[in-house]
């Protein structure tokens, strides 16, 4: 199983999971064009997606995501509420071949077992996602104001994870945000800072973990720096697993043995 992105951050987002001869893309949240012009630099066209997989409504996960299935044909997966949420939108699904998921109700997608995930988010229905494939997890988690029991439960063994860093509340408080977008993001349905990642990782098993992507980083309110110091502190040993999914590149292919 390999995992790679197409970029991570507020101005879009797009996670790609290989294993054997599935490739599903996890949220596509930049425009057709720019879709495409991504997995070109990664040797990829969107006719080789077996599945496009969405976590939620916000435009930054699914801006293109209608527009691709629809032209390609490929199949889309989402919960109704996500579904609902974009109905009549331009970032719609209608005309694509678009399938349900429902949180905690695993599924086989070819090669992988996609199991949907609720997690706290202010959204309709959001969930984010885990793949198994021949005994190993890989875990996709982002976009969440808080660590629940549920979530620590269904991340806690992955052989790889990417795992939102969104925000440094210090910088948050003093950046350039409005007061009411500061609560949003700080909230417990808004995102994860970088303590709060701290603190899902520390419950989770380190020495199963092959990779670590720091993801979702706010360009206003974090920096790689603020994000990797907060995560040392609980990966002390094995650090060199450790990346930063950026918005312009993503991250290229790593893959779990």
């Amino acid at each position: 199983m390999r995992l790679a992105s197409l970029g991570s951050g507020s101005k879009g987002n797009g996670t790609l999971v290989r294993a054997g001869d599935t490739l599903v893309l996890v949220d596509c949240g930049f425009t057709l064009r720019e879709t495409t012009q991504r997995l070109a630099s990664l040797g990829l066209a969107p006719e080789d997606l077996s599945a496009v997989l969405i976590t939620h409504e916000h435009g930054d996960h699914v801006r293109g995501a209608g527009a691709l299935a629809r032209k390609h044909g490929t199949p889309l997966y989402s919960t109704f509420g996500t579904a609902r949420a974009v109905s009549g939108k331009a970032a719609g699904f209608h005309g694509a071949d678009w399938r349900e998921v429902r949180p905690g109700r695993g599924f086989p997608l070819a090669d992988l077992m996609v199991t949907p995930v609720t997690v706290p988010h202010d959204a309709l229905e959001p969930c984010q996602y885990r793949f198994g494939w021949r005994g190993r997890e890989l875990g996709v988690l982002t976009d969440l104001g808080s660590v629940t029991p549920h979530v620590v439960a269904a991340y806690q063994d992955c052989d790889a994870l990417v795992l939102e860093c969104n925000h440094e509340p210090e910088l948050l408080a003093v950046g350039p945000y409005p007061a009411s977008l500061k609560r949003r993001v700080g909230g417990n349905l808004g995102h994860l800072s970088n303590q709060q990642a701290a603190t899902l990782l520390a419950q989770c098993n380190l020495d199963r973990l092959q990779h670590l992507v720091l993801s979702h980083l706010s360009e206003q309110n974090n920096t790689p720096a603020h994000a990797l110091d907060q995560v040392h502190r609980v990966m002390d040993i094995g650090q060199e697993r450790i990346r930063v999914a950026s918005q312009r590149h993503g991250f290229d292919w790593l893959e779990i043995h």
